[in-house]
Formats: C-alpha cells, structure tokens, sequence
C-alpha cells in the first residue's frame, strides 16, 4: 500500500457528515441547537466512523433561506454559541480524528449584509460594484429561477437607485459579482478567516452560479475556472492538505470542468448528482440499468480529484437530470402525493419513508452507496433511518430536529416544543421508534448496520482509490460491480428486487487458489478453474466480498 498517498489525500476514503447545527443538539435549554451540544456529541460521530465533519451555515442570519442568507461572513449566530464554541467543536473533533469543512455560500448575501445594505442607497457607494445589476427593465426569466414557487424572476427592482439587482434564489439574496476584484479578494479573506480556525477546507456553494459572470463584466473576469483555480491555490497554501467539495449539479461532462480537467486543480470533490439521480430511477424500475449505465459513463478524472456519493442531501432531492418521464417514474414509486414534491423537480423525502420503512431496501441502499467508487456523504439522521416532516415548508421537510433518546422532543432539547426550530417527526418514524439511545444498544439495528458498512468501507481503499468495473450477469435487477487499486480486489453484488437470484460471476485472473472472503458476515465462496463464483442473494439482498490471493496478507 502506497502509505504516502493515502494519508495526503486523505477525503479519497473519507466518510463526510453533514449537519446543521441548529436541529442537532440543544445544550442550553433554549430550543435551539448549538455548538455545545454539537461538542457533546462528537462521540457518537467518531463511534460511528464519520472522518470528516461538514456543518451547514452557522453565521448570522436574516432567516429567509435556513441560514443561507448571511448577513455577517466572519460572524457566528449567537444562536448557536460563539467563535470559542466553534473552535472547541473543532479541537474536539480533531482529537477524535475527525476534520471539519464548513459551508461557503459566497454566490450571494441576504439582503440585509452591510455590504448590500450601503450598495443599494447608491450607485456611487464602493460597494455598489460587489453586486449585479441592469439598468434597463430585465425580460421573463421566469423559467430560470431556482425556487419557482416563491420568485418568478432573476431581478427585483431597487427603488433609490433605479436599478435592478440580480438573485438566482430569493430576492432577499442578491448575487455578489465576482468580476469585481474586491469581492474576489473578500472571498479569499473569508476563506482565511476559518481556515485559520483549524477547519479543513469547504463545501462550495452553487458553485456554477457563482462563477457566472454578466457579459459586460466578462472582460474584467475572461476565465471564471481561472479564478477556481486561484481559490484551490490559496487553500493549498493556508492548508495544504484542505479541501473544496463542490455542489456543481450539472450534466458529467460539464462537470468534468469544474475538477480542473487533466490537471486536477479546481474542485477538489463533486457531489455525483447524475449518479444519484439514476440510482432512485433504478430503485423505482427495480432495475438497475440506469445505474450500470452512469457508472459506466462517469469520466475518469485526475488521482488526486474525486467524486462524493450521497443518498441525499440537505437539500431537496433533485431529479432534475432526469426526463420528464422518468422524473414522473420515481414521483410515482417515492413520492406520489403532490405535498411530498417540491419544485416540480425534487422530492422533500428522506430514504427510509420513501421505501415504506422496509428494512430490507433500506439496508441495501446503503451498502450500495458505500461500495460505490467515490466518497460517501451522509445527512443527519441517515446512520438511525430518521423520517421526514411533511408539514414543514419546502426543504424544511427533512431538516428536523435530531432524535437522541424516545423522551421528550427526541432528546434534542429540554425546551417547550412549541420553541424548537421545527417539530420532531411523528408517525411511524417519531424517536420513540427510532432514536440513536436504543439503537446503540441493539446489535441488529440500522446504526449497528452503518457502523459495520463504514469499517468495512474504510478497509477497503479501493473503493476510493482504485478502478471501477461491471461485471456481466443475467438479472436486469442486479448490479455486480468490481473495485480494484493496488493488491485489493472488492466484488459488491446489489439485488434491487423483491426476488431471490443465483448470480453467476467470472472473476478474471482468479482460480481454485484464491478465496472470496465475506465481508458482511461470516463465510466464503469457492471460485472454479475459470474464475467462476456463483453468488446466492436474497430479495434485496446484498454482499461485499473480498478477493484474497494466495499469500495475500491483508485481514480479512
């Protein structure tokens, strides 16, 4: 094992977790979460295999878009604690072996920022260039709104100075200009301010919005990924094994930019949304052709870049890569009621609902995602199989109050509910049927479950580093696939129907002499003269296997 690159490139087999801070744990009684509840439990991040941290904005707020309208960039809530509190939560996290990312949402502010608050009085103001604006009335830009529910187009008008400004989301987040040399180096500052905390790099906000430029600007900013470039630099040398985990929701080959190309000197990590979206039309069909065929069709891309593999995210789960037909194919099978949609494009649901609660699936989702080539993401609440809130607004739905304990408010404060950021889960999934306190206790459960996948996955480089193949079988439903890097060989099997299959495999390369080691549980598979294993899964079933050679000294 090349010892070298495995610990320098240390998010190639990285288990990241996001959180937000205010739903995971109230310390203080006041109903809010905050970094002092979030320090009491990083003892459960660390037992369950998280290696990498990644916190959800935590800076002041004007509370339009969940934290993402940041009036202060250097600022943190006094909601959630202080710069002290955070930087115990780091140092904690550090000791437990565990990095932190954080959020850095510089594609706009809110409305209520100093900045936009001085640039919006007048056209002479130094900061009236740290924003986008026209002068002539915008055109119908209804159709390129990120929220069409709520804005029905990219401008709102500013009264005192006849001018309006460009947001991609809300009109209460008017987009920074990122032609303008002051807010490129303000963004540098902001990068080197909580680096210089002890953080391990960033996960980049709508990065595609960000660096998109208005013709009139293009000359002062001709090369947009140049600039990326620069900010991978700057992290390079304020940390030099940093990170920036990009959310670029673009088709591959697009994508495929944003990592710098050959070079590798952008983005350091891409969230697979293509794959993402291909798995649940997969899970829908219960076939898994659209899955084998966005693997297959992944670009290869630089060693020291990678892609990120989630279930879901913070977010609404977008389909939005899909066909309209294919889109409806997942609503109907995960999200057939009106109110569990959102946007036209995404669903507002967590997994284990989605799939009726059935242990089966849900396990097999997610060894699926964790023998995937890439880095696994989780959300809060994925490791106990936490459900969603439908009566939240929007994506409010699968941002709920963490469940610790069956008592009160799911263990997450000891406040009145009626002072909590939003009502804990009822039904079928409230924390007196799943919370993390029993969970530990109980060898069966899904927690224990995603505790064995994360060592098993953190055991096996590589599935981070090494390269990916399908392997041929006759079960439309069944995915086999194959991961390879240096003298380790991982063969994952994922049955995504109801039905038990025999699945005959031919492993090249391998005979009598080798073994086929069980990872999940106890036992081994004989491989024929030829290469050939056939494999026994149940409905939903799924197996990791390890490919022992003769003297091999790996353990297994």
């Amino acid at each position: 094992m090349r010892i070298t690159d495995t610990s320098d490139l240390w998010w190639k087999t990285a288990v990241v977790y996001c959180l937000d801070v205010e739903t995971y744990l109230d310390w203080n009684g006041d109903g809010c979460g905050d970094f002092a509840g979030l320090a009491q439990r990083i003892d459960h991040l660390a037992d369950l295999g998280v290696t990498c941290l990644w916190l959800m904005p935590f800076y002041p707020t004007a509370e339009r878009d969940d934290g993402y309208d940041i009036t202060d960039f250097y600022g943190v809530d006094p909601r959630l604690g202080t710069h002290g509190d955070l930087v115990e939560v780091v140092r904690t996290a550090n000791d437990r072996g565990l990095r932190v990312i954080v959020d850095l949402v510089v594609n706009h502010t809110s409305v209520q920022h100093p900045w936009f608050q001085r640039a919006r009085q007048s056209r002479d103001d130094p900061f009236h260039g740290f924003y986008v604006w026209r002068d002539d009335e915008p055109p119908d830009t209804s159709e390129q709104v990120v929220f069409p529910d709520q804005e029905n187009s990219l401008w709102t008008f500013n009264k005192p100075t006849g001018e309006w400004y460009q947001h991609r989301f809300y009109k209460e987040q008017p987009d920074l200009n990122v032609a303008d040399p002051r807010v490129r180096d303000e963004v540098a500052k902001i990068m080197g301010f909580w680096l210089q905390l002890g953080l391990s790099g960033f996960r980049v906000d709508a990065v595609p919005f960000f660096l998109e430029v208005e013709p009139d600007d293009a000359g002062e900013l001709p090369d947009p990924h140049e600039y990326l470039r620069d900010l991978r630099s700057f992290l390079g040398r304020r940390t030099g094994d940093g990170i920036l985990l990009g959310e670029v929701n673009l088709p591959h080959e697009q994508q495929v930019e944003f990592f710098g190309g050959a070079d590798g000197d952008e983005l350091t990590m891409l969230f697979d949304f293509v794959g993402m979206q291909a798995m649940y039309l997969s899970l829908a069909r219960e076939d898994a052709a659209p899955l084998r065929r966005a693997l297959t069709e992944r670009p290869a891309v630089n060693p020291d870049s990678q892609w990120a593999t989630f279930v879901r995210n913070h977010d609404e789960l977008t389909l939005d890569k899909l066909s309209d037909d294919e889109r409806q194919e997942v609503f109907a099978a995960f999200g057939p009621e009106e109110r569990m949609q959102v946007y036209g494009r995404g669903l507002r649901r967590r997994l284990p609902p989605m799939l009726d609660g059935d242990p089966r699936r849900v396990r097999m989702v997610y060894s699926l995602l964790f023998s995937l080539p890439g880095t696994p993401v989780l959300f809060y609440g994925e490791e106990i199989g936490m459900g969603e809130d439908l009566d939240a607004e929007g994506r409010l739905a699968v941002r709920t109050p963490m469940q610790w304990t069956s008592g009160p408010n799911g263990g997450f404060s000891t406040a009145d509910p009626d002072q909590l950021p939003g009502p804990v889960v009822d039904g079928g999934f409230a924390p007196e049927f799943v919370n993390v306190a029993d969970q530990r206790h109980d060898p069966d459960s899904l927690l224990s479950f995603m505790k064995l996948l994360i060592r098993r996955y953190r055991e096996s480089p590589e599935l981070g580093w090494g390269s990916y193949a399908v392997l041929e079988q006759p079960h439309p439903e069944v995915l086999a696939h194959l991961c390879s890097w240096d003298d380790g060989t991982l063969v994952a099997v994922h049955n995504l129907g109801p039905e038990p299959r025999k699945v005959p495999l031919t492993l090249a390369d391998c005979g009598p002499e080798h073994r086929l080691v069980d990872l999940l549980e106890a036992g081994a598979e004989p491989i024929d003269d030829d290469g050939g294993v056939e494999l026994a899964l149940d409905g939903y079933g799924y197996r990791w296997l390890r490919v022992v050679a003769p003297g091999s000294r790996r353990l297994v």
